[in-house]
């Protein structure tokens, strides 16, 4: 199956090489690319992509906003995710667009073999891209959040089994299905299931999402 991909970026060369890398992998088709997030947004409607590249900081509208948009529209949200771009391994935008939805984040300037990685994680769902600063970053978006509506978060928790919280608390700290499953001494596709039922009940979109409530409920606390 063939993962549609667009990439939102103002800076021309870096959408060149971005699509000129992913453009020869197969099971990769670019089919757009935006140079600013109203481009991006517009782009998104008209080619339903799996996965957008999103660069955080652009004129007219930023990612930030641009995610927003798209996740958003019922048309795409169904089937779109969203990975953000930066050249920054803290920027405050990354934290509200993780809120925001997106599915993972990556630095511009990591190896050409992460990229192609990161969209195959973020178009299957079934792992949060995790850069050596994603977990620091994870912490530090914790630590800024407000500590109001934890207690709803916290309630929203009481509708997951025991093994299921337990799952969660694991998926937060950044373990894959794999490391799961070798944790908790059950197979992989008991934990796949588990991970599923977790994102139903809580009504999550994919792993990002599911790491950003488990702290924002308190489920999970930095430095853990």
């Amino acid at each position: 199956m063939t993962t549609r991909v667009i990439i939102v970026d103002d800076q021309a060369m870096v959408r060149a090489g971005f699509a000129a890398l992913l453009a020869a992998q197969e099971g990769i088709e670019v089919v757009g690319q935006a140079s600013d997030g109203e481009e991006g947004v517009a782009l998104a409607m008209r080619t339903h992509p799996d996965v957008v590249l999103m660069d955080v900081r652009m004129p007219k509208l930023d990612g930030l906003g641009a995610t927003r948009r798209i996740l958003a529209a019922p048309a795409v949200a169904d089937r779109t995710k969203v990975l953000m771009l930066t050249t920054f391994d803290v920027d405050d935008y990354v934290y509200e667009a993780l809120r925001a939805g997106a599915s993972g984040f990556l630095l511009k300037d990591a190896p050409p073999a992460d990229l192609i990685a990161a969209v195959h994680v973020i178009a299957a769902g079934d792992a949060l891209l995790a850069p050596s600063v994603t977990r620091r970053l994870i912490a530090d978006f914790a630590r800024r959040s407000p500590s109001v509506g934890r207690g709803k978060l916290a309630l929203r928790l009481n509708a997951l089994t025991e093994r299921e919280t337990e799952v969660l608390s694991l998926v937060a700290r950044g373990s894959s299905n794999a490391e799961i499953a070798q944790a908790l001494f059950v197979a992989e596709q008991t934990v796949k299931t588990h991970v599923s039922r977790v994102f139903t009940k809580l009504d999550l979109r994919d792993r990002a999402q599911a790491v950003v409530f488990a702290y924002e409920s308190g489920l999970v606390t930095p430095g853990e």
